[in-house]
């Protein structure tokens, strides 16, 4: 899947190796049974390009997107509560 990453269905995580904020999410998406998919914004420049559209100029990861809207570094919560409001047929995924 390309990063421009607004699957507009799901749920897209935008990362970056060695990121503490990417694995600490990564980590509590582990404990969830939310589907989603990874991109790696050093191996994918359109990724990268996208985050720094929603982001202010930067690169900061994680980016979320949940049907094709964007959270910059959100918590747990937020991720969900997102989902909840714009996607609630992600939760009841197996």
């Amino acid at each position: 899947m390309s990063a421009l990453s607004e699957d507009h269905e799901g749920v897209v995580v935008h990362w970056r190796p060695m990121c503490p904020y990417c694995m600490k999410l990564r980590v509590k998406l582990a404990f969830t049974r939310l589907r989603h998919t990874r991109v790696d914004i050093w191996r994918d420049p359109e990724a990268a390009a996208f985050v720094r559209s929603v982001a202010d100029g930067k690169e900061t990861v994680p980016t979320v997107t949940v049907a094709g809207r964007a959270l910059v570094d959100p918590s747990l919560r937020q991720l969900r509560e997102t989902i909840e409001a714009h996607a609630p047929h992600l939760l009841s995924r197996p």
